[in-house]
């Protein structure tokens, strides 16, 4: 509701205009009754109205007055409506050069009033969109000057923005916020997670009011990954007289309530200033790679899930350079006897968790290294996308001696890939492939049997060349033919739909409009002769 101030030495003029109206139903509510400026500005002193209709003659101080004074002092930013008489108008000159909005003959007419209150109505819906503009735009830039600082690539201006826009106290954490998608099979709808994705923003926003512009939407070092940036510091904690724990236990019980699909936390390496960020937002990527093979969590911790003390614990180096040695020869047999092995001296040494994830963290860590080393075109983040999509089996426990098994002679076959370097001929006929084929179900899964290469690794390589993924790819040729079959064809639109590849009409064409930005009948309007 926009607040009214009214003021008038008239009592009946006071009481007339409450009932003159139904002021709520137009969106407003009458804050104040004032006799005379003095009164009023007082008021406005500790108050704020978004609207002031004043008589222009009063005692002890006139609408006039009143008005000048507001914008001499800059009292309010309410509009300024004068009420007047018709031997009056040699003041509204005066009031003009004051900013007066506008005025209203005596005796006030509901239609004259209705229609002022529309108008400020109106200016105040532009001034709130053109506001709301302006603070998104600086939220934008908020957040284009912390993600030059989480990649590493920044100046001294992005850290004083950022220190100067942000209320960080305390040690830092950039900490990564993901919808729970392991599960999420080829044919789901992009459009649906990505909407999904902003829901888990604007939640996130909602739960930390004070402390919203702390959220940066779509941080992630992954294509597929649907997340929010969270940047948090410790006072956070502190002002609500919890631990760092217990906050974000407080925090996803209540994301849980507003956001009903599954979420996982976490949360980086503990950092002393804003400029050291990138190094938390690294440890969130090592989070990435090893938490398919533990037991399952909603919260992960950087000291609790990857920095291991050292101190009492056992490090098996001899059976896990076993296995990546046979990991390196791609030979089946081996992987199975070397990971046995690893797993029976894990098992003498002691039987505890914290061993076997030691054990599997510093496994996975020179796996990495290990794929770098076979193709200078793979970056770490690459390696570890491939881990965390090979890390999610269902059918076995994870971090089981089967789990890890499995994993390793994949990964061997991933190795085999990268070191053929297949990356020189195998695109073109990729490209023949989706031309010829199209229509039919094709994946990267197919592809990668067919051509013996595997399939994550594929898709690293095409997303490299043509900057996309192989999906995106596959729709934006598929959309393409259709637009080419509409503008050539009489053919019915559910008839192109499935000439292209899509059994679903209505997933069809909303994949249409998001890549031609029209339905496919107003694409054929538009583009007939």
């Amino acid at each position: 509701m926009l607040k009214v101030m009214v003021v008038d030495d008239e009592p009946y003029i006071l009481q007339g205009l409450q009932v003159l109206v139904d002021w709520e139903s137009e969106g407003f509510e009458i804050d104040a009754l004032m006799s005379n400026g003095k009164e009023a500005l007082d008021y406005l002193k500790d108050h704020t109205v978004d609207l002031i209709i004043s008589d222009i003659k009063m005692p002890v101080m006139n609408g006039l007055e009143l008005l000048e004074e507001i914008e001499k002092n800059h009292l309010s930013e309410a509009k300024f409506v004068l009420l007047t008489g018709y031997d009056d108008f040699s003041y509204m000159q005066r009031a003009i050069r004051n900013n007066c909005m506008d005025y209203i003959l005596k005796p006030v007419s509901k239609e004259d009033l209705i229609a002022i209150l529309h108008k400020v109505s109106n200016l105040s819906s532009e001034k709130e969109s053109v506001r709301e503009t302006q603070k998104n735009m600086e939220d934008a830039y908020l957040a284009s000057n912390l993600m030059s600082i989480i990649k590493g690539k920044y100046d001294d201006q992005n850290v004083e923005y950022v220190n100067k826009h942000l209320q960080l106290t305390g040690g830092i954490r950039f900490v990564d916020i993901e919808m729970v998608t392991d599960m999420i099979v080829d044919d789901e709808d992009d459009s649906d997670l990505r909407l999904s994705q902003k829901q888990l923003f604007i939640a996130c926003k909602d739960i930390l009011k004070d402390s919203a512009n702390h959220f940066i939407f779509d941080v992630s070092y992954e294509k597929d990954n649907y997340d929010v940036g969270f940047i948090y510091c410790e006072n956070m904690a502190t002002r609500r007289d919890l631990d760092e724990k217990a906050f974000f236990e407080m925090f996803l019980k209540k994301l849980e309530v507003l956001f009903i699909k599954p979420v996982r936390i976490m949360c980086g390496k503990m950092v002393n200033d804003v400029s050291a960020l990138s190094k938390s937002y690294s440890s969130c990527i090592r989070i990435s790679s090893i938490k398919g093979f533990h037991s399952q969590k909603s919260i992960y911790y950087y000291e609790d899930d990857i920095q291991v003390v050292l101190s009492g614990m056992v490090l098996c180096k001899n059976g896990l350079d076993e296995v990546i040695s046979a990991i390196q020869t791609n030979n089946e047999e081996m992987i199975r006897k070397a990971v046995a092995d690893l797993y029976e001296e894990m098992n003498v040494s002691g039987d505890n968790n914290n061993i076997v994830d030691l054990n599997i963290n510093y496994l996975l860590f020179q796996l990495i290294h290990l794929a770098s080393e076979q193709d200078d075109n793979v970056n770490q983040e690459e390696v570890i996308q491939y881990i965390s999509e090979k890390s999610f089996e269902n059918s076995i426990n994870r971090g089981s001696r089967q789990h890890i098994e499995r994993f390793a002679i994949e990964y061997a076959d991933y190795l085999n890939g990268l070191r053929k370097n297949v990356s020189r001929g195998i695109l073109s006929d990729i490209e023949a492939e989706i031309r010829d084929h199209y229509a039919e179900n094709i994946s990267l899964r197919n592809l990668g049997e067919k051509y013996y290469i595997n399939s994550s690794y594929l898709g690293q390589i095409f997303r490299k060349k043509y900057n996309q993924s192989f999906k995106d790819y596959l729709t934006n040729y598929r959309i393409n033919e259709a637009a080419r079959q509409l503008i050539s064809t009489d053919k019915k639109i559910n008839q192109i739909a499935a000439d292209v590849g899509y059994r679903d009409c209505d997933y069809f064409i909303r994949k249409f409009i998001e890549t031609q930005g029209c339905t496919p009948s107003k694409y054929r309007k538009n583009h007939s002769m």
